[in-house]
């Protein structure tokens, strides 16, 4: 498909994509398509990308499309409206998407729902990786923030933008997807609605406050009324790791979410980072739920 795209569209395709998603998060309780797939649509359309709408198979059903697969590079998305699942939609859109793709291909369910790895198998896709969902209360347990008189912690401010991408950089150096961080990837999450300089605190040198060594950038979802936190990105410069850092940002960042009025918080970790997962299941996180990638080379 390559027609113009406007996100923000009342009706055509964008509004399809809109209405689909928004009905399939609703029945899941996930975010189905993710922030990388979202801003590519809001700020570069179907450029570089590749859209299959598939209309619903049921027998007099009207309403527009039911389903779309959705490929940009190597990250593939699918996602059926709810009412039209277990019709072979998921699988007719992976195959359209996929036909022709001699080159590893990356997708995620975000519910792990069982059709997902039903219709990632018929395409020859196996899973690879999960992230865990982890969540604890903003409540009155929460530790103390409490930093040294080397670096303080302070809010975000126009020009440190370079400090910001250069410790993202070299903290996750090996991480597919946060270590490839642009300047206009980060302006681009500038623009959302839910970015709010107070809510990504840097610890900068308490002699050069310009020398970023480490930020906790926070996050807020109003899904439907239910708000909560996230904590969206810690990084600390592998210059200054053992210092306990990473663990000031990270209390100083639920302490900002608390005083937001949230009262729960989550975040996202590898399911086979056990250190990381000790830590924090010792800092009063449980798991909520998992999320799994399937990938390979597509056999159609």
């Amino acid at each position: 498909m390559t027609e113009s795209f406007d996100w923000n569209a009342p009706t055509g395709t964008a509004a399809d994509v809109r209405r689909i998603a928004a009905a399939a998060d609703a029945a899941d309780g996930v975010t189905n398509l993710n922030e990388a797939a979202c801003l590519h649509l809001k700020h570069r359309g179907l450029s570089g990308a590749q859209l299959e709408l598939a209309a619903d198979p049921r027998d007099g059903a009207g309403g527009g499309p039911a389903g779309f697969a959705l490929r940009v590079g190597a990250d593939l998305d699918v996602i059926v409206h709810p009412d039209a699942r277990g019709t072979g939609v998921g699988t007719t859109l992976a195959r359209a998407a996929l036909e022709g793709v001699s080159t590893a291909v990356e997708a995620w369910s975000h519910s792990d729902h069982p059709a997902a790895g039903r219709i990632a198998d018929r395409v020859g896709l196996a899973r690879e990786r999960e992230l865990w969902v982890m969540q604890r209360p903003l409540d009155a347990t929460l530790p103390a923030v409490d930093p040294p008189a080397s670096y303080v912690v302070r809010a975000f401010r126009d020009g440190d933008e370079e400090g910001v991408l250069e410790v993202n950089s070299l903290a996750f150096a090996q991480h597919p997807e946060q270590g490839h961080l642009t300047l206009d990837d980060f302006r681009e999450r500038q623009a959302e609605d839910w970015f709010d300089p107070a809510g990504l605190l840097l610890a900068v040198a308490a002699d050069d406050e310009s020398r970023v060594l480490g930020f906790h950038w926070t996050k807020v979802h109003d899904e439907g009324g239910d708000r909560f936190g996230e904590v969206y990105v810690v990084a600390v410069d592998p210059r200054s790791a053992g210092s306990g850092i990473g663990t000031v940002l990270t209390n100083a960042g639920l302490a900002h979410l608390r005083e937001r009025g949230l009262d729960r918080v989550i975040l996202y970790v590898e399911g086979d980072n056990t250190p990381a997962i000790t830590v924090y299941d010792r800092a009063g996180f449980t798991q909520a739920r998992v999320e799994a990638q399937y990938a390979g080379v597509p056999r159609l």
